[in-house]
């Protein structure tokens, strides 16, 4: 069993940074492949970036790569999502979520057993 909670989110201004953080617990948090996903009003929920369980490999939307970096820290069990480069295009709340099989494919929701509460992100233009 895998608790997510999400932070960091807020409003910015287009061009601006910010980094979410999504706090895990369970023991086997690093067994875990993670992803983030974010979901805008009237649209479905997309994928933003994920991350094997190994930690050798990262993934990313076309939409935020380039702009977006996923990183974990299995010590302080913790994800995070670097964003820079902001555009309001990039507004939506953004969702933590973990798989307990972590094998392809990261960029489907369906796929992904644990979700956090979700952090709103604001881009004012």
């Amino acid at each position: 069993q895998v608790q997510l909670v999400e932070s960091g989110g807020g409003l910015v201004q287009a061009g601006g940074s910010l980094r979410l953080s999504c706090a895990a617990s369970g023991r086997t948090f690093s067994s875990y492949a993670m992803g983030w996903f974010r979901q805008a009003p009237g649209k479905e929920r997309e994928f933003v970036a994920g991350y094997s369980w190994s930690g050798r490999s990262q993934y990313y939307s076309d939409l935020v790569k380039g702009r977006f970096t996923i990183s974990r820290d299995n010590a302080k069990i913790t994800v995070y999502l670097q964003m820079h480069s902001l555009k309001p295009e990039d507004t939506a709340v953004y969702y933590c979520a973990a798989k307990e099989l972590p094998r392809p494919p990261y960029d489907d929701y369906t796929t992904y057993d644990y979700w956090g509460q979700g952090t709103q992100v604001t881009v004012s233009s």
